[in-house]
């Protein structure tokens, strides 16, 4: 299953290395491949439906709107209805030749079989930063989190019967593999770059990704907002106890000015407003949930033979 949003120019070529790759197992194997796509604006529908009219094996589901990249490919996999389904996404920094191994892991009895990306060929920073992130969330959680993991793996039919089962309008899937997977297989690959075109990832996308990790799997930032106000408000009394002996001692001479007045007013004003944003994380997560809005509207279906196909 490969979710995609404007890439024309990779979902041909990754459909070309899937089929090679299964191709090689055809004695064993036979398989489908479900492309979602979320509501492209450039040809990616287009070429698809080229790809879709030659093979019928390869299934495509339109979005009305783009839905974003958590519940686009959270949908997609639960459309899955293989033994196993794979999820890889459209740009080839999930490598198709990745795919016998994870199938021999998948034989030898895991459940669920991940992609760990120890090394990459992306921007230094960007891979460094998402390293520290995965280290930090790992830290901070209540549950199992798994470091360098983006969701590229395989999941056996029981795995993705649990997902269809889970009643969140928005979920973590990573967080969801590591609390719940068992007995995880890993491979570990190095991240080539990406083939073709821009990645859609900006800093609003990597911000909602890292906050929604900390939300499902944390409590630690709003218990840190209860220590640092316990530890500021005494380190405060401290400090006016220090000023009035100093004053009383040194009546005359000692000056308070007004630059520990704007130090201290400017950093309890931050620490308050971080900490409000940081609840305003859970309250809006909270909100999402009460909403119960559905994952996905479909636009239309395409090769799925058992359900109504075309433009709805």
């Amino acid at each position: 299953m490969t979710p995609c949003y404007n890439e024309e120019l990779n979902v041909e070529e990754l459909y070309s290395q899937v089929k090679a790759q299964f191709e090689r197992l055809s004695d064993r194997y036979d398989y489908e491949h479900i492309f979602i796509d979320n509501a492209s604006t450039d040809r990616t529908v287009e070429v698809l439906k080229g790809i879709a009219a030659k093979d019928r094996r390869v299934k495509i589901i339109m979005n009305a709107m783009n839905f974003g990249h958590i519940r686009s490919p959270f949908y997609g996999l639960c459309q899955a209805t293989g033994d196993a389904a794979m999820l890889m996404v459209a740009d080839l920094q999930d490598p198709p030749e990745l795919i016998p191994q994870f199938l021999e892991l998948w034989e030898k009895g895991h459940r669920v079989v991940i992609g760990v990306k120890n090394k990459s060929k992306e921007n230094p920073i960007m891979y460094g930063l998402r390293t520290a992130f995965y280290k930090m969330l790992k830290r901070m959680s209540e549950t199992r989190q798994v470091e360098n993991f983006t969701g590229f793996g395989l999941y056996d039919r029981s795995f993705v019967q649990l997902l269809r089962s889970v009643d969140d309008p928005y979920p973590y899937m990573r967080g969801l593999v590591a609390e719940y997977g068992g007995d995880l297989g890993e491979v570990k690959f190095t991240q080539p770059k990406r083939l073709h075109g821009k990645t859609h990832n900006n800093f609003y996308t990597l911000y909602d990704m890292a906050m929604l990790g900390f939300v499902n799997h944390s409590k630690v930032p709003l218990r840190m907002a209860s220590f640092i106000g316990f530890v500021s408000s005494a380190l405060s009394l401290l400090v006016a106890i220090v000023y009035l002996i100093y004053k009383l001692l040194y009546w005359d001479e000692f000056q308070l000015g007004q630059a520990p007045l704007i130090i201290g007013l400017f950093l309890f004003a931050s620490v308050q407003l971080f900490f409000l944003g940081v609840v305003g994380e859970y309250v809006g997560s909270i909100l999402t949930q009460v909403r119960r809005r559905p994952l996905v509207i479909e636009k239309g279906r395409i090769n799925f033979d058992d359900e109504k196909e075309g433009d709805a």
